[in-house]
């Protein structure tokens, strides 16, 4: 059984009633229940916890790790960020959600300033399934709405994705490519835009569905992760052993 992480920098929550009153679990807590409802071995862990919640201990009994940060991006050591790319390197997956785009964890697989446009005006926003034989849109209407969410617009600055799977359109005519992979290492990673704090975003169905086939594609395959440094082997060509 897959297991998943849901880690969230959880200041929001606690700073401002309203978006506790949205999420009176913090966002991480309403995440990991439709992963639980789902059937996924779910945990969670925060910002403030020893080490934020991410020991080698815990990472070592996550397949994948979800991302939700905000606020707080330079609160997070870069030790743990450091230790998090080496385990997504030997196949840890990775699931960064919305502003999780300018995360130290992120920005530094990507190599990359991460930055785009964005604009809080309680917008809609069309998302576009445009590669629909994706096993992450499986399940999903060729295009669904969300009444309000925060625009992010291009251009994003990221490296051109290995796949682009949805598109978004805001109501103020931005576009954005809101769902994308790809492959660091061993490791599978994906960005998902929607899911502004203030905004119930992680209770609409589709976005659920969305995250739960985000973990099954990012699961770890189990693949030989290589050793590196002076190779003590020969392979020698067939015939010209001695």
């Amino acid at each position: 059984m897959t297991r998943v992480t849901v880690w969230n920098e959880y200041r929001h929550e606690q700073q401002d009633p309203a978006i506790a009153a949205i999420y009176p679990q913090g966002i991480h807590g309403q995440i990991a229940s439709f992963l639980q409802a789902a059937g996924f071995t779910t945990r969670t862990a925060t910002l403030d916890e020893p080490e934020h919640g991410l020991t080698d201990a815990v990472l070592n009994e996550t397949d994948v790790l979800i991302w939700w940060g905000h606020i707080a991006h330079n609160e997070v050591d870069d030790s743990v960020v450091a230790r998090i790319q080496q385990w997504v390197l030997k196949g840890m997956g990775l699931i960064v959600l919305h502003s999780g785009h300018m995360s130290k964890i992120f920005m530094r697989l990507m190599g990359t300033s991460c930055d785009l446009k964005w604009r809080e005006a309680d917008e809609q926003e069309r998302i576009f399934v445009i590669d629909p034989t994706h096993d992450i849109v499986k399940g999903i209407p060729e295009s669904f709405v969300l009444e309000k969410e925060e625009m992010y617009g291009e251009h994003f600055d990221i490296p051109v994705p290995d796949e682009t799977l949805l598109l978004s359109w805001f109501e103020g005519g931005n576009v954005f490519r809101s769902g994308i992979t790809y492959k660091r290492g061993n490791g599978r990673i994906f960005y998902f835009q929607p899911g502004h704090e203030s905004y119930p975003t992680y209770y609409n169905t589709h976005i659920q569905k969305i995250i739960c086939n985000g973990v099954e594609y990012c699961a770890p395959r189990g693949n030989c992760y290589p050793v590196y440094g002076k190779d003590k082997n020969h392979y020698p060509i067939s015939g010209a052993e001695k």
